[in-house]
């Protein structure tokens, strides 16, 4: 959980830089993260389906050594278009990463520390985002933009061994109730989700028929996907788990959230060194501060969830996502540096608060032969926002300063496209907070009648 998270920070305090060394513009390097978010929006469902499957500790050894390689070739690639590809492969070891950790540790402890546990997760996840900024900055700033990528090798390495000498081995036999693998609803999945994705990402910030075809497709696909798992003898996903009103609600909400949160991580490094004119290890400390708090608040979240239930603390969250993200819209532009970092203090205390306590919610209540592919639900929904946190909201972004060059836009233009942003950002907030508030009315509607 640290090594993936903090890999996709990394990434994004390097948007800058990255612009001026491949001589590149704003959208292009966008892929940079958006070809790793790709992957594994794509293939997060499929290879947590597998891991139920064949063993979730031996494939997730096979992904931290494909994350490691990759990373290699991140940090050697001589082309933007050879680092777009080290990150894709890089995507399908983070897919799998991310898919299996909190599986794994679902099934390790006793289902009333269940928030403890995801407040820990919480906490490695939040850590690893602020060391990120912070680290990225210095080490760009000493060693130029490919050390981001190389210094994933000595930790990779360091993750596998600890994985491999810590985690049980897995059980022998088949896993219970596993008839096969799912390969067509596994391929419809991974066709829609990437239709989905290019459709949001692909034209530069505008959107034009390549965007409509693609999103007919997904939308098409969509309608596949289901007519296949509800056929299928061993389902990818079985479409009755969207009965549960609280797991549907908690997969929009995580869309939302992740959307504003990855939004904080794209567009901040450009406000702070085009409209406030911090150097680069200045940026990284000053965006690492919002993932702290995060992870300060995580591991308490995870007892006040335990204690006070999840949709209270997620309710919590979200109020004061809203509130932070309406600030972030108004505050910089008169108190410059303080006026963005205590807005985004609010944002990600929220966020830690709403993040453990979804996890919590959600994971809680499964059973243990769909841990795996459930959590690779709640890691798809994240990066199904964070897509269209890096790609729509960028161009937002982009439409907001009224240019497609950002690394040259005027302060004044960044500092209009800032306030646009999170004024949109602050509204899908509220949307998530509208969602969270209705299904809990819904459950205790529910618990009042039984």
């Amino acid at each position: 959980m640290l090594l993936s998270s903090l890999d996709t920070s990394i990434a994004n305090v390097a948007l800058p830089t990255l612009a001026q060394a491949f001589t590149a513009s704003f959208q292009e390097v966008q892929w940079v993260v958006l070809s790793y978010l790709l992957v594994i929006t794509t293939l997060i469902v499929s290879v947590g389906r597998l891991g139920d499957l064949i063993g979730r500790r031996r494939l997730l050894l096979a992904g931290i050594l494909l994350f490691t390689l990759a990373s290699a070739l991140c940090g050697g690639a001589p082309t933007l278009w050879l680092l777009l590809a080290g990150r894709a492969v890089q995507g399908l070891g983070g897919a799998i990463m991310m898919a299996l950790t909190m599986a794994l540790v679902g099934e390790t402890v006793p289902k009333g520390k269940t928030g403890s546990a995801m407040g820990l997760l919480g906490t490695m996840s939040a850590v690893g985002t602020a060391l990120g900024p912070s680290l990225g900055g210095v080490l760009i700033a000493g060693f130029g933009w490919r050390a981001i990528f190389l210094i994933n090798v000595p930790l990779g390495l360091l993750t596998f061994f600890l994985a491999r000498r810590s985690l049980a081995a897995d059980r022998r036999g088949p896993k219970a109730g596993s008839v096969g693998f799912d390969q067509v609803g596994t391929l419809l999945l991974a066709l829609t989700l990437a239709a989905y994705a290019l459709a949001v990402t692909v034209g530069c910030g505008g959107f034009g028929l390549l965007n409509v075809v693609l999103l007919l497709a997904a939308v098409g696909g969509a309608g596949l996907f289901v007519q296949a798992e509800a056929r299928a003898a061993a389902p990818l996903i079985r479409l009755g788990m969207f009965r549960d009103p609280v797991l549907s609600a908690s997969l929009a909400i995580s869309v939302l959230v992740a959307t504003v949160v990855t939004t904080t991580l794209v567009v901040g490094p450009f406000y702070l060194s085009r409209a406030l004119g911090l150097d680069a290890a200045r940026v990284g400390l000053v965006l690492s501060v919002g993932p702290l708090v995060a992870a300060l608040i995580a591991m308490p979240a995870g007892r006040w969830a335990d204690r006070f239930g999840a949709q209270r603390m997620t309710v919590i969250g979200l109020i004061s996502m809203a509130i932070g993200s309406f600030n972030l819209s108004l505050l910089p532009a008169t108190l410059g540096v303080f006026g963005y970092l205590v807005p985004i203090a609010i944002i990600t205390a929220g966020y830690g608060l709403f993040q453990t306590a979804n996890n919590t919610a959600i994971m809680a209540g499964i059973q243990p032969e769909q841990r795996g592919v459930v959590s690779g639900l709640l890691n798809l929904s994240r990066n199904l926002g964070r897509i269209t946190g890096a790609s729509v909201m960028g161009a937002v972004f982009a439409l907001g300063a009224a240019t497609i060059d950002l690394t040259a836009a005027r302060p004044s233009a960044v500092a209009t496209g800032m306030r646009i942003t999170f004024g949109v950002a602050a509204i899908l907030t509220l949307g998530a907070l509208v969602i969270a508030m209705g299904s809990r009315a819904r459950a205790n509607r529910s618990s009042f009648s039984s």
